[in-house]
């Protein structure tokens, strides 16, 4: 029961925390880790973070939704950045800040050493996200460090296990590891395709069968991830990029025999289901850090040093020396045309001196680890083969959640102010291209219609009644095809008209909506009949509201 309350009070925090938020323009993470803490210090009973029931429940979702709606031909188009970001910087910053932290600890053994590395080198995209909310990132920026941050947990975790295997045998074979990681990573995307291709398949046939169950259907897209995830882990590969590659195939599935109003409920779910795994994963963050904090006097021993101050001097080193490689690794990236090729972003984003340097600084800073750090070091074992403890696992718990939070704490500072006036534009389908969709599409609806006027006709309906209808349902795509075609208007002024009409429209929308409400409380008209009437509105308004 105690532990049902504790969820309860977490839940609770992640809502209370947006408020606060909003309400203070604090960066979220930051408050929803403070409420954390606040919830260990009431003495309720303290969450236990087991690493494989963290993966399993909360990661797989969240990194399946991330692949669903990162736009595909974006990621297509900044494949090379990526790259190079989640596999290559993983790998630099490995062999960097493992070789760093074993001379500042030589108690730290290597393997130990290069196994906090490479736990602590994966990025945390719901923190940057949300850090850099109050100042929007330009977008092709933000397009990289999300497919980086999609990326780079597996490769990440990936080294970590090849460290650990060498901290315990005390034996490193270079080719092994290069086949077990080709293995890794090859399996997981190939897992994760294939488990959302037979689900989809499968889903769809039972459409066919029996009709469209919305329930059903969301229920199934709930559970991918968490199939592929299992899955992959099952045969030895990576769950990560497993769940990664299930979303991102989404895209590539067949969703057309879907209703309308499936779709939007599963967008609803989803997006909840993302507020609430986001949140209780910061919440749950801070819950942790006042105990390792409480362990830091008898953590210091292991270092030689008896002050606890010792603990936060290596972690800011830690963190300076992430930023440094960073930033070093991104720049000679954009030098060689790799991130900083105008003919993958706008021509304004990387085109002086000094926005690539404000744009490397900005990419290093957002280079914030969150709590699949502290996760992943908490999957160090805890003792080896022989039986002894592991060799400074409770110091490389603690170096980590340290680098978590001065990270945290140095993007929040300084990476809105870095992005200040960096802020560029998104590229959008331009004008024509715009025109030429709606047109099809049009014209394609106003075919569908005749046809299906005609089939209804020769089906022996009132062929009057269906000419009616099909008029009145013609005449709105012909005010469509009007109002789109090219008859010299300039698109400012057209985007004006089209955002007048879309006013107009929600504004009677909203009229007739109050109208029937009032009216049904006068007339004690059936709360059924009203809400299936307000949700027909609803719907109308969140379109042309969108």
């Amino acid at each position: 029961m105690q532990s049902t309350v504790v969820a309860l009070v977490m839940l609770l925090a992640v809502v209370v925390g947006r408020f606060v938020a909003r309400l203070t323009r604090a960066p979220l993470p930051l408050v929803q880790i403070a409420l954390g803490a606040a919830i260990y210090s009431t003495g309720l009973t303290s969450v236990a973070l087991d690493p494989e029931v963290f993966f399993v429940l909360l990661l797989p979702p969240l990194l399946f939704l991330d692949g669903w709606r990162i736009p595909k031909d974006e990621l297509r188009r900044e494949v090379p950045s990526i790259l190079r970001l989640a596999l290559g910087l993983v790998v630099f910053t490995v062999l960097g800040v493992g070789l760093l932290i074993h001379a500042l600890i030589p108690a730290l053994p290597l393997p130990v050493a290069f196994a906090l590395a490479a736990v602590i080198s994966p990025t945390d995209p719901i923190a940057v996200s949300a850090i850099a909310a109050r100042t929007p990132m330009p977008p092709r920026m933000r397009r990289i460090l999300e497919g980086e941050s999609l990326f780079n947990d597996a490769s990440g975790l990936v080294c970590m296990r090849f460290a650990v295997v060498a901290a315990l045998s005390g034996s490193f074979a270079l080719s092994d590891a290069l086949v077990s990681f080709a293995w890794v990573a090859l399996g997981g995307l190939a897992t994760g395709i294939a488990v959302t291709w037979a689900v989809t398949k499968s889903a769809s046939a039972s459409v066919d069968l029996v009709g469209d169950d919305g329930g059903a259907q969301i229920l199934i897209t709930l559970l991918i991830p968490f199939g592929a995830y299992l899955l992959a882990e099952q045969i030895g590969a990576s769950g990560i990029l497993a769940a990664v590659a299930a979303g991102i195939a989404m895209d590539f599935t067949p969703h057309s025999d879907w209703q309308a109003i499936t779709r939007i409920r599963r967008t609803a779910v989803w997006d909840m289901l993302q507020l609430a795994a986001n949140g209780s994963i910061f919440v749950l963050l801070g819950e942790q850090i006042p105990a390792i904090v409480k362990a830091a006097p008898r953590t210091v021993l292991l270092t030689g040093h008896r002050d606890p101050g010792w603990l936060v001097f290596y972690v800011v080193v830690i963190v300076v020396a992430l930023a440094a490689l960073r930033f070093s690794w991104v720049w000679v990236s954009v030098k060689v045309g790799d991130i900083g090729n105008r003919r993958h972003g706008s021509a304004t984003q990387l085109g002086t001196s000094g926005s690539q340097a404000r744009v490397v600084l900005a990419m290093s800073l957002a280079g914030v680890r969150g709590v699949i750090t502290l996760a992943g070091v908490l999957t160090l074992p805890l003792q080896a083969a022989d039986g002894t403890p592991f060799p400074g696992r409770d110091l490389a718990i603690v170096l980590a959640a340290g680098v978590i939070v001065v990270s945290l704490l140095l993007a929040s500072v300084a990476l809105p102010a870095t992005l200040q006036g960096l802020q560029r534009t998104a590229q959008a389908p331009g004008p024509d291209d715009d025109q030429r969709i709606r047109s099809a599409g049009t014209t394609a609806a106003m075919m569908a219609v005749e046809a299906a006027c005609q089939a209804l006709a020769a089906a022996g309906d009132d062929a009057t009644l269906c000419a009616d209808a099909s008029a009145r349902v013609l005449e709105m795509y012909r005010l469509r095809a009007d109002r789109d075609a090219d008859d010299g208007t300039a698109p400012a002024l057209q985007q004006r008209a089209n955002d007048i009409e879309r006013h107009l429209r929600v504004a009677g929308l909203r009229a007739e909506r109050d109208e029937i409400l009032r009216f049904g409380r006068l007339h004690d008209v059936g709360e059924l009949a009203l809400r299936r009437l307000v949700r027909e509105i609803d719907l109308q308004e969140a379109r042309y509201s969108a």
